[in-house]
């Protein structure tokens, strides 16, 4: 049941999202609610999703936390120095994020990019039994509403595409859900895996800033990324391609819209992620974007997807329709 007096606003959420963490009661944090990250600069964090039943934020759990989420009547609250911000309920994670199986098959990786914290943390390589296993979990559970792949690169690009498009293939035998990929694209990713039966892929440019490109993701090449982008949208057609942009490495404004122009002109819907800087490995020229650059950025793609006949609304997996992590055009404004 979902108690709300207090409407999470776009502005609102905008600010959850700049701060990026909570503290939250100890009794809230069951196996439902709780979920840990394993890809991405969040890797090894755990978090939990709020929804006041329009709009979803996701938010690591950490002690030190300004935010603080706890019980209140038939819901939580999330409040900041006694003050309540949004008014809703805890949603169930499924895996990694609710009404999906989003799972990392690949915990390991041997590039180095400078905010993923994964080749530190080097996890498992789960098997496709495994990967079964825990889609049947969210199955079992009747909220299975689509499955999202991604991981790092144990070997070589060329050998994880091997893997996804093998997994993508028994998947399709198995669920009649829509299945989305995001793996570092290597040549004919696309091809290969539309042919497997994949519905949507999402290749991750990361930053637009070739500067920013080179010092943080040194052993990555951004040309062979949007490349692999270019050929992917009229492949898989219409809102069926994204790109994570990650948002305070140190970029410009004008970079980042220069960017989503880029990326909206080839089909692509760019997802602009605020990064998350982990306390225990500083990333000197980073930091987490303030919510009036996050909402005016958010306002400024909504305008250019528009203009390229573009909408979040229309994507079925991965993170546009989570929405936990970021603003989405047409979904959270």
């Amino acid at each position: 049941m979902i108690y709300i007096t207090i409407e999470l606003t776009s502005r609102d959420k905008a600010v959850l999202i700049s701060v990026g963490h909570a503290t939250v009661d100890t009794d809230l944090q069951t196996e439902e609610y709780v979920g840990r990250s394993t890809a991405g600069p969040g890797a090894g964090g755990r978090s939990v999703f709020f929804t006041d039943g329009k709009r979803r934020v996701r938010l690591s759990i950490r002690n030190d936390s300004p935010l603080h989420i706890r019980k209140e009547k038939d819901g939580v609250v999330i409040e900041r120095n006694g003050e309540i911000l949004a008014e809703g309920s805890l949603e169930p994670v499924g895996f990694h994020c609710p009404k999906q199986a989003y799972i990392t098959v690949s915990e390991q990786c041997t590039y180095h990019c400078a905010f993923c914290p994964v080749p530190r943390l080097n996890g498992p390589v789960k098997s496709p039994e495994r990967v079964l296993s825990m889609i049947d979990q969210v199955y079992l559970s009747g909220d299975l509403h689509a499955i999202s792949l991604t991981g790092g690169v144990t070997e070589t690009p060329e050998k994880e595409l091997d893997r996804m498009t093998a997994l993508v293939e028994d998947l399709v035998r198995e669920y009649d859900v829509p299945i989305g990929v995001s793996v570092y694209p290597t040549s004919g990713s696309s091809d290969l895996l539309y042919a497997a039966g994949a519905h949507e892929v999402k290749f991750n440019v990361e930053t637009m800033d070739r500067d920013l490109f080179s010092r943080y993701c040194p052993d990555l090449k951004l040309d062979q990324v949007i490349k692999e982008l270019k050929h992917a949208a009229p492949l898989f057609g219409k809102n069926r391609v994204s790109s994570n942009m990650i948002i305070g490495l140190g970029e410009s404004d004008e970079t980042v819209l220069s960017g989503v122009e880029t990326l909206a002109a080839i089909g692509v819907i760019p997802v602009l992620r605020a990064i998350s800087v982990n306390p225990d490995y500083p990333l000197p020229g980073a930091a987490r974007p303030t919510a009036e650059r996050l909402h005016h950025l958010a306002l400024s793609s909504k305008k250019i997807l528009g203009a390229h006949g573009l909408s979040p609304l229309h994507s079925r997996t991965m993170c546009l329709p989570c929405t936990g992590c970021d603003l989405i055009p047409d979904l959270d404004l």
